[in-house]
Order: structure tokens, then sequence, then C-alpha cells
């Protein structure tokens, strides 16, 4: 239409936000809205909602058709802190897509779940900065509790949060430069029973293909491959060891470096699960055979010819271990830091029961 200058003027369009109630992702409904529904006071409606006594049958049933109405939800985080807990704690693990990880979180989040507790989870990808980053994330978040697999090697950064009453147990690997609770597999002596294994095998030239040697695990698992050398009489050649990255490319290359050499290895001793899935495709290459037993078991592991003899560790004993460790700390039953090692245990399929080729 035209004004009265002669100009043609246009309706102007409303907003978006004008046609749509609330803002954009909408508004949560309150115990407010509720007893404006209902017809009821605040009280009446928090005594329906806390389950408390003194609402007649057809009071709460007014109230409880409100809320599922509105699709209330009661704010738990406001009640706890009430109570100084926000039940809830958090989980810092390596790699979340990593299969020894699954078991672990799982034990964790069922020992949270009996405590009425729930579980926030993050990943450090292995670099000591993100870890700290996410675990401070969390304690912002105020979480009751931590259950760290560290990546770095020194968690002072911690200690304000710890005097500030975080409860937090380390898993899988120690903290660095604390004193805290430590929940461990016994990978030294899982290593060195597995080479042992191999030795008694026939073997005497067996190489060890690692993670990257600042990682605890890694560290120690190549300690017990060097000790059952050294009780076997076993010199140890340098070409037979190899520590880095699990990347497929830099194990592969590995491997053939060992199987290549002028005085090959017979048997190899793999560090964890992923390294272990590389030099399966390695060997499946090779015309000879090659023994081999790897730390961590993998999955199908039974069903390959041969089957893959394995230094398996309770993955889900480890999570569990720590989470009670961990609520123990929130009930106030314990006193000091320790340290717990949990036993490996050798499962022989038939890898690691090949004699030598020569």
């Amino acid at each position: 239409m035209d004004d009265r200058t002669g100009h043609r003027t246009v309706p102007e369009t409303p907003r978006r936000a004008d046609r749509l109630p609330g803002n954009r992702y909408g508004n949560r409904p309150t115990m407010k809205d509720v007893a404006a529904r209902a017809g009821v006071g605040l009280k009446t409606v928090s005594r329906v909602v806390n389950g408390e006594p003194g609402v007649t049958p057809e009071t709460e049933r007014r109230v409880q058709e409100a809320i599922d109405a509105l699709g209330f939800r009661r704010n738990d985080s406001a009640r706890v802190l009430r109570k100084g807990r926000t039940a809830s704690i958090g989980l810092v693990l390596e790699d979340l897509a990593d299969p020894f990880y699954g078991p672990l979180s799982r034990a964790v989040e069922e020992v949270a779940r009996a405590h009425g507790a729930l579980l926030i989870n993050g990943s450090s990808a292995e670099d000591p900065d993100r870890e700290q980053e996410l675990v401070l994330a969390l304690c912002a978040r105020r979480v009751d509790g931590l259950v760290v697999i560290p990546a770095g090697d020194d968690h002072r950064y911690l200690e304000p949060e710890l005097k500030a009453g975080v409860a937090t147990v380390f898993v899988d690997r120690p903290a660095g430069r604390i004193d805290a609770d430590v929940v461990l597999s016994d990978n030294f002596g899982g290593a060195r029973d597995g080479v042992a294994h191999l030795i008694a095998h026939g073997h005497r030239r067996i190489g060890f293909i690692g993670d990257m040697p600042r990682i605890h695990t890694a560290a120690e698992r190549l300690r017990g491959y060097r000790a059952a050398m050294e009780d076997a009489g076993i010199p140890v050649k340098d070409s037979w060891m190899s520590l880095g990255v699990t990347d497929p490319v830099r194990v592969r290359r590995a491997a053939e470096d060992m199987l290549a050499d002028a005085h090959p290895v017979t048997a190899i001793f793999t560090g964890n699960n992923r390294v272990t899935v590389t030099v399966i495709r390695v060997l499946a290459e090779q015309a000879r055979g090659v023994a081999l037993v790897g730390f961590d078991d993998i999955e199908l592991a039974d069903l390959l010819q041969p089957g893959v003899t394995v230094v398996a560790q309770d993955a889900a004993a480890l999570g569990r271990t720590a989470a009670e460790r961990l609520f123990r700390q929130l009930d106030g039953t314990l006193l000091s830091p320790d340290r717990i090692e949990l036993p490996t245990r050798l499962v022989t399929r038939g890898s690691g029961e090949l004699p030598p080729a020569d």
C-alpha cells in the first residue's frame, strides 16, 4: 500500500523470534509453571516431586498431570548442590575408541550408578595438555571425584583441587609428582611371564614392539621383557626392540625390519592390543611361522589360526577397583593414598607355542 507521501510501503515481516513462543531452544518448565497449571502452591508441587507425604490423592493426580503435560523435570543439580555434592564423577581416558577402555569405563559407570552418581567422561588423546584442560574443566563443573588415566607425568596442577576435597584415583598408570591413589595391572610381571613363555618354547631371538617409552605401561612391559631375557641368559640386541607411536605404519616397519634381519627374530612380544593387531597382519604375510605373544587380549583372538596367545589384564576389575576406592574416599573411609596392583594371566591359544622356525 502507499503512504501519504506516495511511497509504497511493505508491512514489516515479523522476526522469527516474534513468531515463536520462548527462545529458539525453548524454556524449561519450572515448578512455578506446574503449580500454576495445577492450581496449587509451590510447596505442594515440591512435595509431589520429592515423594513427600501431606498431599491428597486428587491433588497429587492434578500435579502429576501438569508435570506430564509440561514435560517438567526436577532440577537435581540444585538439590545436590545444597548438600555440597553434585552427585557426579569424571573419568578421563586415553582414547574412548580403544577397546581396552570399554569394559573399564562400563565398570566405573556401574559403580557410580550404584552410588547414585552420574559419570562424565572424556578423552585426553594421549596429550598431557588436553588431559589437564579436561580434568580442570570437570573440576570447574564441581564433580565430586575423578578417575584419571594419565597422559602426562606431572600432576601438580591437581594439588589445589585435591586440597579442595576432589577425590581422585589414577588407574592404569600412576600420577606424576603427587601422592595419589593408583590402581594398576602387573605390567612388569605380565610381560616377563609372556616372554618367559616364548623362551620356554625354544625361542632365543625375541623381538619387542611397544608403545612410547615415556608411558608407564610401555616402560614396565619393556622392563619385563628385558628381565625375562636376562633371567634366561639371553643377550638382547638393540634391533630387537622398538618403541614408539602405535601407528600401523610405524609398527609394520618395525616388525618387517626384525624379520628381514640377517638373523631374524623367531618370536615377537607385542606391548599392547593395537600393536598386536598390526603385527598379526605382518605375520600373515610371512612364509615361515613366527611365534607371537601380545599384551592385552583382542577380539576374535581365539578364532584366528593359530589363536593368539596373550597376557590378559582385567580392564573391568581396574575400573571397578578404582571407582570403589574413589567412593571410599568420598565416604571418608580412606586415610592415605595406596598403590593397588592387579594380577595378569597368560592365555595360551597357539601363536605363543609355535617352535622356532630355524
